[in-house]
């Protein structure tokens, strides 16, 4: 005789997901650091001999804050937020260490090349954002025009691209530090106070629509 023992169900699963502070602020506003330091170097308002003090800013203050914001938004599984970070982060820690190693003033094909396929690279983040979100989308693209032309520069050592880079430097860096305010403010009062240009399903992320305030905590909704 053949006993036939009850199946049982299998047990629920249970996914725990924790809550994170929004990171795009941290990375915006190195990013406004970067670009400006940088800015005001092209564009002679800071000493050629200062170069190792630009270097230093640069990796004492924005690649921290960058790539600490690429690594929070990998856990908080947005993969653009995390993507670009990460990218700028990288270079521009590449820009400070050349710049450590060179002459004041002086330019580096390498270096030149290398931001040429940066500023290629920070187009797919960009792209990605365009999505759902048009201002981040939007320093992504300009930060990748900033990269672009300052490899030109680098390689052709033309100061009209030099000063060109500059002056998009700035214009990234004002755009950089809306970006950061905005995404801070939404954190904080968990609502949109200055927009971001989300769209559709991108803006129901940090809305009330049928879900609990809980629910639209980075950590747990699909991207920041």
């Amino acid at each position: 005789m053949t006993v036939t023992r009850p199946v049982e169900p299998p047990a629920p699963l249970r996914i725990a997901l924790r809550p994170l502070a929004s990171p795009l602020a941290l990375g915006f506003f190195g990013l406004a650091g970067a670009t400006v330091v940088v800015s005001g170097y092209q564009l002679g308002w800071v000493d050629p001999d200062e170069s190792t003090a630009v270097a230093l800013c640069l990796l004492g203050f924005t690649v921290p804050l960058q790539f600490t914001a690429s690594i929070i938004s990998f856990h908080a599984r947005d993969a653009v937020a995390a993507t670009g970070m990460g990218l700028l982060s990288g270079i521009w820690a590449a820009i400070a260490l050349v710049t450590l190693n060179d002459e004041p003033a002086a330019t580096s094909d390498a270096l030149g090349l290398l931001l040429l396929v940066g500023g290629v690279a920070i187009w797919a983040p960009a792209a990605g954002a365009a999505v759902g979100k048009l201002v981040p989308a939007a320093v992504l693209a300009l930060a990748g025009i900033r990269f672009f032309v300052t490899g030109i520069y680098q390689l052709t050592a033309d100061e009209a691209y030099e000063d060109a880079a500059g002056l998009v430097g700035l214009g990234l860096a004002g755009l950089a530090l809306y970006a950061a305010y905005a995404a801070e403010l939404e954190d904080v009062l968990e609502r949109p106070l200055l927009p971001l240009g989300r769209r559709s399903a991108h803006a129901r992320a940090v809305s009330d629509e049928g879900t609990a305030a809980i629910m639209r905590e980075p950590g747990i909704r699909r991207e920041l």
